[in-house]
């Protein structure tokens, strides 16, 4: 009996299956495992199922799907980084087709935030309820109440935050799932990219794969749906849908309009400024400004007007203008992105020439042109304007020869402006934007921005902050 307890006896002896069944078919049919080789990088079947004996597969609490009501548990999170499916929304296309993607641009309005309050992460050691990132305060009562004006959807980023939210990008999506999809897809996909903050982001960018379906919506007529209309002033964004293009990133010619667009003021009402005599001689051309640029009044008609009532001034007035000129926050630092680019630029005015063509050489323009006014001979203007005036048309036609001299396809090229004589200007060029724009021109343009810088423009090439910090950085 004690020869049979003996270790040798013991060590001899058949292995035994185990009386407890588990969940592994390798567990309970096995009869011979091999040791470890922990110095071999090499690792089999066995040694993985050795290595799970101690692992946990199975969850440690029961699973329940989310019910989409916020919780700390389940936060509504956008997840950052790759999603592990097979379905390759950002892929190139399979052979024989072709990408159909819509970038849609979403950029925050922070020069007219709804709210006063300040949006801020949850603190670790917060015990509320409502997730970070959410909301711009974790006290429930300091949330505003108050009803909205009936005359305009009630704003939503006074309760989320003044940036672009989580909600706001659910709310977006869920938006864009209304349209239809081109016919045999049964799936969109969308990923996002948070241009500038990933924690309280002023632009965010989505891209939808594939884009509605253009038999249904026109990309034109996307940009002018009500919806989308809707979704920006209720969330104080704008909104800006490209198609997902090479062009989109790599333009060559961005083209400007100038008064109230390179600068924050229109030039012929600084120079009506001037004459006193009559009193109420610059209130009357601001006001004809005022209605040309909403497009209430023929443009070259209303030009050959104003300047009629500059006559007698004398020509050095551009000269002293010149300091008074306010450049646009973010227009130096914008052209100096786009020179380190290699993007020729151009301002196309339908101002006065002598200042046009100063400014763009302080600002490092490649192009100018506006109108050229008749100076008598002794150095004053005559109320005339020589050759033809730099209007609708004009401009229009200025654009193409630039682009065909420089060899630039109209894909690749963008303009900027924001009166009415500028919209022919901006149908023309692969992107039309509307900058702090007249509403007409808001409406009709490709795109609206209307925020305080002029660097904004560069988001819309799918810049991200860190990438425009370099290209604006003095060398």
């Amino acid at each position: 009996m004690a020869a049979d307890d003996s270790p040798a006896k013991q060590g001899s002896g058949r292995p035994q299956l185990s009386a407890m069944r588990t969940s592994s078919y390798l567990k309970e049919h096995q009869q011979y495992r091999p040791p470890k080789q922990h110095g071999d990088n090499h690792f089999g079947i066995d040694t993985v199922v050795e290595d799970l004996q101690s692992a946990r597969i199975s969850p440690p609490k029961n699973f329940s799907p989310f019910n989409g009501v916020p919780s700390k548990d389940e936060p509504p999170t956008i997840l950052e980084g790759a999603s592990h499916d097979f379905t390759h929304p950002n892929c190139a296309p399979a052979r024989g087709t072709k990408s159909d993607r819509l970038v849609a641009t979403l950029i925050y309005k922070s020069a007219s935030p709804r709210t006063s309050h300040v949006p801020s992460p949850r603190l670790g050691s917060s015990n509320s309820d409502i997730p970070a990132n959410l909301a711009p305060t974790t006290n429930i009562e300091a949330f505003p109440l108050e009803p909205p004006a009936a005359a305009d959807p009630e704003p939503l980023d006074h309760l989320y935050g003044s940036y672009i939210s989580p909600m706001c990008i659910t709310s977006f999506l869920h938006l864009m799932s209304s349209f239809p999809l081109p016919q045999g897809v049964g799936e969109a996909t969308s990923s996002h990219r948070c241009l500038d903050d990933p924690a309280h982001p002023l632009v965010v960018e989505l891209t939808l794969s594939p884009a509605p379906s253009r038999n249904y919506l026109s990309l034109a007529d996307l940009r002018k749906h009500e919806l989308i209309y809707r979704f920006e002033r209720e969330w104080n964004v704008d909104v800006a849908l490209q198609r997902d293009t090479l062009w989109r990133r790599y333009p060559r010619l961005v083209v400007f309009d100038m008064d109230s667009t390179l600068i924050t003021q229109e030039v012929i009402d600084l120079l009506a400024a001037t004459i006193t005599d009559p009193p109420d001689l610059a209130a009357n051309v601001a006001n004809i400004t005022h209605r040309a640029m909403l497009g209430e009044l023929e443009f070259d008609a209303a030009f050959r007007e104003r300047v009629a009532l500059l006559k007698g001034l004398p020509a050095t007035i551009f000269e002293q203008l010149r300091p008074v000129l306010n450049v646009t926050k973010g227009v130096t630092d914008m052209l100096r992105a786009l020179k380190r680019l290699g993007i020729k630029t151009a301002v196309l005015s339908g101002g006065f020439l002598p200042l046009t063509s100063w400014l763009a050489g302080e600002l490092g323009i490649d192009y100018a042109y506006a109108n050229e006014v008749v100076i008598d001979d002794s150095g004053r203007l005559t109320g005339e304007v020589k050759g033809r005036i730099v209007g609708r048309e004009r401009k229009q036609e200025l654009l193409l020869e630039i682009a065909k001299r420089e060899g630039i396809p109209l894909e690749q090229v963008v303009a900027v402006g924001d009166g009415a004589n500028d919209l022919l200007m901006l149908d023309t060029a692969s992107l039309g934007v509307a900058w702090n724009a007249k509403p007409r021109v808001q409406m009709e343009a490709g795109a609206r921005l209307n925020g305080e810088s002029l660097v904004d423009l560069l988001y819309l090439f799918g810049f991200t902050s860190e990438e425009i910090d370099m290209l604006t950085a003095w060398v």
